[in-house]
């Protein structure tokens, strides 16, 4: 999972005159008004396929056009605003359509593209509803909220993006992303809200409770002691055994009142009046229905953060001391202790509380039997051996080329692609993979694999671009190119280039057809020879088994194809509120089953300070876009499953590996369902074989 954002710059040259520096702002309670646009506007407010219309109660209404961007741009006035004296920004909104609408805020440094020098926002504003979308600004102060991708308070959500220079803030947007049909929004004010970091932070310490959760904050579910904890296992317990597996299944989850189909002893693949399926190994029609993380590894670091804690055990504990440990050399945020540091697992300690000294054997059967209950059919990505080798759960394991020789120029969120043309590529995946499938390939549970995940395609022809003459990948990309081209000048024909040799080839400033051509043909035969490469590891070591792809985000469409070309299914991780009917589909359409590998939502009514990359309100929307989500996977003839990213909530304080800290679990931090989204799984579970079955159908 990564940081998604989608905005591109709009090129406006505007100054807001009407606010100068100079010029005091009116104040409403912690509010900075910028503009009441129930007042006229300065002509320097800019509206890109939008138009202003009648000034009413609720606010200007704005027509958003059917479009990539709709919106309004503001700039700053004199260039740039100050905006460090502010926790946030946001906007009061109101929609009188009978239709929901997605709503984004934007606010930007100089540079700003839509993912690089600037804060996203989106929020979902239902019909006749009035809100005020709020968004805490991604903030530079490392002497602070380190090693958190949000932070208090809880009413408002943090921007998605790197921390912002508030000193300089050159504009911002409110816009609506790809409307496919005009809509109508009344804006009234766009505020500042919040006072001094610095004294709000102060007045916060500490901010998390001997349990892991939000000190300062009361909500439906929270922990209050630990005798709580007995009670609610023997309730959750009383409540699983209550509740019936659900009917018509067979041993994998498969579907028994569908058609009895050829059964090989392992999961498959099938095709069926146009809509794909997985196969069980009894020959039964299943859908992958699944949930990522299922395990107790939640650790956030406790290095240099004792203020921020009410209560943490010794690290000598003879209870606890099994919920520290020490991490080296993480992705990102954890630049105060150079990466590295004493971390501490809150939820494993509140698992200790709850079922003691044999918590991980009592809190794997639990797991077992949650997932049964709530009608799901697979354990996902990032389960630990310990979850997987007794479980009773059809399930998928996964595996990196992470000790491959890499594609030195690329750029990529992760890492680094790996350079598939490396003569010593083979050779140095092979290890791993072999290592994982040592474990499962006997096992007919085990659905398949993953390697790899969310690799960074979009990278490799820059970085083929860009590397020295001794990259294996450039030497390849410039053999194309020579057996396509007859000499140096009919590329610069084709490229509208003046390269004076193959070797002075670099990225052109112009970006020809032809050479998105013949970029988009190196992609294809790069990424085949990555998937080839590892599928024939793959079967060779699990010949049972299916390969599952890599995990695409983005979806680079020549590398897309070329997964399609070879593995058994193509996996996406999409973080959206739907999957997109059309997308793959039709003449779209790979020819491949498609599984979704990760989606999640979030909300901040349980005392979390992240949504995650999807935004709800509240947890019973969180529970509706769960059941919408899954139902429109189970639409599209193309997909075979999803998987829910992830079982347990993110620590409060961020994950240690990147800081993400967002309300995503199935699970809190004390081990408690959230009942909402519970209800929401088994209801859409439920039904999922008859709505796959009959979707499409007269």
């Amino acid at each position: 999972m990564q940081t998604k954002s989608f905005l591109p710059g709009l090129v406006v040259a505007i100054l807001f005159s009407h606010f100068a520096a100079s010029a005091p702002l009116d104040t409403v309670g912690n509010r900075t008004v910028l503009i009441d646009l129930l007042h006229p506007l300065p002509p320097s407010v800019q509206f890109h396929d939008s138009h202003a219309g009648k000034v009413t109660e609720s606010g200007l209404q704005i027509l958003f056009k059917p479009a990539d961007w709709p919106g309004i741009y503001v700039h700053a006035p004199e260039d740039t605003w100050d905006f460090s004296g502010h926790f946030g920004m946001g906007f009061t909104v109101h929609n009188p359509s009978a239709a929901p609408a997605v709503i984004c805020l934007r606010v930007d440094n100089d540079g700003a593209d839509g993912t690089n020098h600037c804060n996203n926002l989106e929020s979902e504003i239902a019909p006749g509803e009035t809100k005020d979308v709020c968004m805490a600004f991604s903030r530079n102060d490392k002497e602070f909220f380190w090693g958190m991708r949000g932070v208090p308070p809880v009413d408002a959500p943090l921007g998605k993006g790197a921390p912002l220079n508030l000193k300089e803030i050159t504009g911002f947007q409110i816009f609506l992303a790809h409307p496919a049909q005009d809509t109508t929004l009344a804006l009234k004010q766009v505020f500042l809200f919040g006072g001094s970091h610095a004294d709000y932070i102060n007045a916060h310490m500490p901010f998390v409770d001997a349990f892991g959760q939000y000190k300062h904050g009361d909500w439906p579910g929270k922990l209050k002691e630990e005798g709580d904890f007995a009670q609610r296992l023997e309730e959750e317990r009383t409540l699983l055994e209550a509740t019936p597996a659900l009917a018509e299944r067979d041993s994998f989850g498969g579907w028994l009142a569908g058609p009895q189909l050829a059964g090989t002893g392992w999961f498959r693949t099938e095709k069926i009046d146009g809509k794909w399926w997985l196969i069980t190994p009894e020959g039964r029609l299943f859908l992958s229905l699944g949930i990522n993380c299922v395990g107790f590894s939640e650790y956030t670091f406790a290095e240099q953060r004792d203020a921020w804690f009410e209560y943490l055990p010794d690290k000598n504990d003879p209870i606890f001391s099994q919920a520290f440990t020490v991490l080296h050399g993480v992705h990102s945020m954890a630049d105060v202790i150079g990466g590295s540091g004493s971390a501490f697992n809150f939820y494993a300690a509140n698992m200790i509380r709850k079922y003691g000294k044999d918590w991980k054997t009592f809190g794997r059967e639990m797991a077992y039997k949650r997932l049964r209950a709530w009608g799901f059919t697979t354990i996902g990505n990032w389960s630990p051996p310990f979850m997987l080798e007794t479980s009773p759960v059809p399930f998928t394991s996964s595996a990196t080329t992470g000790n491959a020789p890499r594609l030195q120029a690329a750029e990529g969120y992760w890492s680094k692609i790996c350079d598939a043309y490396h003569p010593e590529f083979r050779e140095s995946i092979e290890p791993e993979i072999s290592a994982m499938t040592a474990k499962y390939s006997g096992n007919p549970l085990c659905i398949g694999y993953f390697v790899d995940n969310e690799l960074s395609w979009e990278g490799v022809i820059g970085g083929v671009l860009a590397s020295n003459a001794e990259q294996p990948a450039r030497q390849a990309f410039l053999k194309q190119l020579q057996e396509h081209y007859k000499d140096i000048q009919s590329l610069n024909d084709a490229w509208e280039s003046d390269f004076s040799s193959w070797d002075a080839i670099e990225r052109p400033s112009k970006r020809t057809k032809a050479f998105k051509d013949d970029t988009d043909s190196f992609l294809y035969q790069f990424a085949l020879q990555y998937f080839t490469t590892v599928r024939d590891i793959l079967k060779e070591k699990a010949p049972n088994q299916l390969y599952l792809g890599c995990r695409f985000s983005p979806a680079t469409e020549p590398a897309v194809r070329a997964c399609a070309a070879v593995a058994d299914v193509v996996t996406f991780n999409i973080y959206r509120r739907q999957v997109t009917p059309d997308r793959w589909a039709g003449e779209h359409d790979l020819n491949k089953p498609l599984l979704i590998g990760e989606f999640h939502f979030g909300a901040l009514d349980r005392g979390l300070f992240h949504t995650g990359l999807v935004a709800t309100r509240d947890q019973d929307d969180r529970a509706t876009h769960y059941k919408n989500y899954v139902r429109s996977v189970l639409e599209h003839p193309g997909f075979v499953g999803c998987h829910w990213f992830q079982f347990i909530d993110e620590p409060l304080t961020g994950r240690s590996l990147d800081g993400e800290n967002y309300n995503i679990g199935f699970l809190t931090v004390t081990d408690t369902p959230y009942p909402e989204l519970v209800e929401a799984a088994k209801e859409i579970h439920g039904k999922a074989y008859e709505i796959r079955f009959n979707a499409g159908r007269e």
